[in-house]
């Protein structure tokens, strides 16, 4: 095979969600271009909400690209096609289907006659690891066998191109650890028909265990930051300092411009970290071990965090004026210091002040219930002016944010049963008479 090949192409390739209802459309993506060539196993990092699942559909062809255009072997994506096969999180299997069936069912839309189709998948079963459950059905499967059958349905089709799309993480560490291994050694045995694959993760370790090039995306939009290659052999010790010195790198180049210095509207997508996490990573900064500095790489591993869970409370507390992140370190400001040495009434005020100071809509809120003469605003208005800015989903989600950290700051209540936000505690005027 000749490495001049190139299996997939992607030049310019965007895509936005139109809103008929909102001053101005979402955009996923941006402008990625990157291409995918025979032998090589190419990984995409990004924070949780940058477009990483919605590029590996647009190139697998189940969505369509708003702009630019996807090539597999010269030709556009404009559909699925038989070359290009994926793996998801979740498993997907049809639970009334065995083991043999569900991984027959490619063959079967391509129609492959029957004694074809039980040819090869008893062959990729076998090779896969799942001889002797053949005849099992998904609900006798543990997670890590019902993924290896995920697996089999997508290699019995003999793909050029395997996408993945976090495809190790809904199971455990050690069950995780082994599937990655066994693909990897298929892929290096050359026991697969595969020619390429590209897949995505929140997992640094995971991706520098098997990738021989990293695609970083930053977010809103979605768009390519870095490309790193990885020049390790195989098999990869994660303990050894060379390994270690590239997930911190990673990091360093992930962090960067990563947080703004505060919202600058209503509608600023205010990243998914609760209170309770938020104290948490603080905490673990101000450890004798850290003593307020901290790296990131160091910081992840001591509180078992992946990518998509502590970038989100590095991004908050960077909102909030807690913490400071630079060259993949993270450290605690002056006002987080403060935060962290003060009493829990005093913490309340201090997080209520940067607060209201830094995230509008927080401030918004309280004006909001402040000029009712009952105190009181349905979370439906909030929402309708969040969704001038974000998609539905996106807008319930960030008032969920706003809830919590105002609740936890003691600017307003919040009735979960009614969606009602209040000046006080519901039901306090009916305790006091």
């Amino acid at each position: 095979m000749s490495d001049a090949e190139t299996l997939l192409d992607l030049r310019q390739v965007s895509k936005c969600f139109v809103a008929t209802d909102r001053a101005e459309d979402i955009v996923v993506l941006k402008d990625i271009d990157f291409s995918l060539h025979p032998g090589e196993i190419v990984a995409i990092l990004g924070r949780s909400g940058c477009g990483k699942s919605t590029l590996l559909r647009i190139i697998c062809g189940l969505t369509p690209a708003s702009a630019g255009q996807v090539r597999y072997r010269g030709q556009p994506v404009t559909r699925p096609v038989a070359g290009i096969s994926m793996v998801f999180q979740t498993f997907g299997l049809f639970p009334w289907l065995t083991v043999l069936e569900n991984v027959e069912l490619g063959l079967e839309a391509q129609g492959v006659p029957a004694m074809e189709r039980r040819r090869r998948a008893l062959a990729v079963i076998d090779l896969i690891g799942l001889d002797g459950f053949e005849s099992a059905y998904p609900k006798e499967l543990s997670g890590g066998m019902r993924q290896r059958v995920g697996f089999a349905r997508a290699l019995v089709v003999n793909p050029d191109v395997l996408l993945m799309d976090e495809a190790f993480s809904a199971l455990d560490v050690p069950t995780s650890e082994t599937l990655r291994g066994d693909l990897l050694d298929l892929w290096l045995e050359r026991q697969i028909p595969t020619r390429a694959i590209l897949m995505v993760s929140h997992s640094i370790e995971e991706v520098l265990m098997i990738a021989d090039r990293i695609v970083i995306l930053e977010s809103n939009p979605g768009r390519v930051k870095a490309e790193l290659p990885v020049t390790l052999k195989h098999p990869r010790d994660y303990t050894a300092p060379v390994f270690r010195q590239l997930v911190e790198h990673i990091y360093e180049v992930m962090t960067t411009a990563a947080g703004e210095s505060w919202a600058s509207s209503i509608g600023h997508r205010l990243p998914s970290a609760q209170v309770a996490q938020l104290l948490g990573v603080l905490d673990e900064i101000n450890h004798p071990a850290h003593q307020g500095h901290a790296d990131l790489a160091a910081l992840a591993n001591a509180l078992n965090l992946k990518v998509d869970d502590l970038f989100p409370i590095i991004e908050a507390l960077q909102l909030l004026d807690f913490a400071l992140v630079t060259g993949g370190d993270i450290c605690l400001s002056p006002h987080g210091q403060a935060f962290l040495d003060a009493d829990i009434q005093r913490r309340k005020m201090i997080f209520g002040e940067h607060l209201l100071r830094r995230v509008p809509l927080a401030g918004h809120i309280c004006r909001v219930i402040d000029a009712r003469p009952n105190q009181r605003a349905p979370e439906s208005g909030f929402l309708r002016e969040l969704e001038d800015h974000l998609s539905g989903n996106e807008a319930g989600r960030v008032l969920q944010v706003i809830v919590d950290w105002g609740r936890y700051a003691e600017l307003f209540a919040y009735d979960y049963h009614t969606g009602v936000f209040s000046a006080g505690n519901p039901g306090e005027s009916e305790i006091g008479g």
